[in-house]
């Protein structure tokens, strides 16, 4: 049992060093030069102390020579002293070079490791984001990782610098006595033990608290952002969310706020063992120099060895320390990049029967943490150039069965073909290349107009003829050509200039945004037009309709008046096809369908 526990013991201790390898191989794929000069200053500024009180032993017996007229010339006191002062110079140098290469690396390194979250992030799966378990990783992952690599890498390197240094102390220090090499070791021990402890907590309390770090900032964002001031000041909201922000300060504050006191309280009491430690040496170095044992420049070397010995070696500690606390942070960047993603593998660039179109065969979908289907059973077929509607209340599915057939999500049961080829074995980015979508709650990038139109196809981002084709298309050109500069005026209130839109008109530029993917023969829209009026919404979609002949369209709309231009309906009803056919056929069967459209046709009476 006793060998189990000192292999434990070892394993974790031998686990401070588990990311150094590959912090210092981050930092050397960022800056090759800059780490080469971190490493050669460490080893300048790791063997100079012990240089520096060797020839202060060396000045002080040289005075004592020559005032005792033994020294051969008076220039020897003045000539170490030189030395002295270049060995000085060129410390002070490398410890000022070592500040210059953390700081510029710290800077490429925090770009680097934020650049490496953001691309893991690219390679999520939709699910990912959706689980507030995998947000909390995120969250822990993004906090401090850009400067934790770079302290593991100051902290391995300057635990080099301090063993280069202890290692000529050592040899100092072994001609006087080799207990005081034990007393310098044993004495920084205590302090060592408690720093690792609470390094440990403090990194246990950081985990385990990201929900309430993440509602602590999504507070400030409500508080702080433009699209949320209406309601919050309409609703007179500002003090119930401030004493909310307040509340979770101070639960936040008083777990640090114990911990920073037994931190600092028993890290003062076990550092009196070092202070002890060195006055008891300070004292046996004294009297042997009395004793006449040792010279004043031996007792002047030990006193100055023993005292920077101490500090080094307490530094050492503190390194190692730091190092097993840094490396319990790059534990969660690490978890974070490297979390399991299914990687697509399919590779086909075309179908087997481009006629055929779209097929959802028995397709069945349950969201991950939830015990009821989304979708259940569904079987619909869209043939090339067809329109289809989608209708049911709020929570259907509708929306489910857009996300399926984009390959957002993945059918559970069953499949769904395009061109008589299952999706998944698709080309990911050959398949959504050929499918343009509209969600109802689309993005309103901060860019520029063009720019926003331009991202429906990154690929032709900056092309301003399409940009003019598109939003044509998407009936936005009129209102664009009045605005301020046209289609290079910045939207949003985010930066300077920028000129907010109405919900109508952002939805004509997400339209737009939609057509700018000349290539794509599937088009989605889900309530592309809530925010626009009835008269308005039906003129749009007649001219949509011309404009999308040859295209297969999946729309999602409230509407009957925009619904009934479909080609087919289906009815989706507790995430199953309750329904299908045309309009006509539909009110015919007085089903679902007819009773909500007569109820809404009633409504405009």
């Amino acid at each position: 049992m006793g060998t189990k526990k000192v292999r434990n013991t070892l394993r974790q201790s031998l686990s401070v060093f588990r990311y150094s390898g590959r912090a210092i191989n981050l930092v050397w794929t960022t800056s090759r030069g800059l780490t080469l000069s971190l490493a050669t200053l460490t080893l300048v500024a790791g063997l100079l102390p012990a240089a520096i009180a060797y020839i202060g032993k060396l000045i002080v017996d040289a005075v004592l020579l020559a005032a005792q007229g033994n020294a051969v010339g008076g220039y020897h006191p003045l000539w170490y002293v030189g030395l002295e002062a270049i060995a000085v110079i060129l410390l002070a140098g490398s410890q000022r070079g070592l500040l210059v290469c953390q700081s510029l690396l710290r800077v490429l390194l925090g770009q680097r490791v934020n650049v490496l979250i953001l691309e893991k992030a690219l390679t999520l799966e939709l699910h990912q984001f959706e689980d507030s378990e995998f947000y909390d990783k995120l969250t822990n992952a993004r906090r401090e990782a850009s400067v934790r690599p770079l302290s593991l890498v100051n902290r391995t390197f300057g635990l080099v610098q301090n063993a280069l240094s202890l290692v000529t102390y050592g040899v100092l220090l072994v001609k006087f006595s080799i207990w005081a090499v034990i007393v310098l070791i044993v004495a920084a021990m205590p302090a060592f033990i408690a720093e690792t402890r609470f390094a440990g907590e403090a990194f246990r309390l950081f985990s385990w608290r990201a929900p309430e770090t993440r509602q602590q900032h999504y507070i400030e964002n409500l508080l702080a952002r433009e699209d949320f001031a209406t309601e919050i000041k309409l609703y007179q909201l500002g003090e119930m969310l401030l004493e909310r922000y307040r509340e979770v300060f101070r639960q936040l504050y008083g777990e640090d706020r114990d911990l920073t006191l037994r931190r600092g309280l028993w890290g003062y009491l076990l550092s009196l063992v070092s202070t002890v430690a060195f006055y008891i040496a300070y004292a046996w170095i004294v009297i042997e120099a009395v004793a006449g044992k040792i010279s004043l420049g031996d007792m002047t070397m030990y006193l100055t060895v023993f005292r920077q010995g101490q500090s080094t070696f307490s530094n050492a500690l503190t390194s190692i320390g730091g190092m097993y606390e840094d490396n319990l942070y790059l534990s969660n960047l690490y978890d974070f990049l490297e979390e399991k993603v299914t990687q697509p593998w399919g590779y086909a660039t075309k179908g087997l029967s481009p006629q055929d179109g779209i097929r959802f065969e028995n397709v069945s979908f349950t969201y991950p943490g939830s015990n009821k289907p989304a979708l259940k059973n569904i079987y619909i077929h869209l043939k090339p150039g067809e329109k289809l509607a989608i209708v049911g209340e709020n929570g259907s599915g509708k929306t489910t069965l857009i996300k399926l057939l984009t390959r957002l999500y993945t059918p559970d049961s069953g499949r769904i073909l395009l061109d008589g080829l299952d999706l998944q074995e698709w080309d990911i980015d050959i398949l959504r290349r050929r499918i343009g979508v509209i969600f109802q709650n689309f993005v309103r990038y901060q860019f520029t107009v063009g720019e926003n139109i331009g991202v429906g196809d990154v690929k032709n981002l900056a092309d301003k003829h399409r940009w003019q084709v598109a939003a044509q298309k998407g009936l936005a050109q009129s209102f664009i050509e009045k605005l301020p500069q046209s289609f290079q005026t910045q939207l949003g209130r985010w930066f300077k200039g920028g000129q907010e839109l109405s919900g109508g008109q952002w939805q004509k530029i997400a339209l737009a945004r939609a057509f700018m993917r000349t290539q794509a023969d599937i088009l989605v829209l889900d309530e592309p037009t809530s925010a626009i009026d009835a008269q308005a919404e039906f003129e749009i979609f007649n001219h949509f309709r011309t404009l999308t002949q040859n295209q297969m369209v999946f729309l999602i709309s409230h509407r009957f008046s925009t619904v009934r231009m479909a080609d087919k309906i289906v009815v989706i009803d507790n995430g199953e096809v309750q329904e299908q056919g045309t309009h006509e056929e539909l009110l015919k069967s007085g089903g679902i369908y007819a009773k909500l459209f007569l109820l809404q046709a009633a409504g405009y009476q």
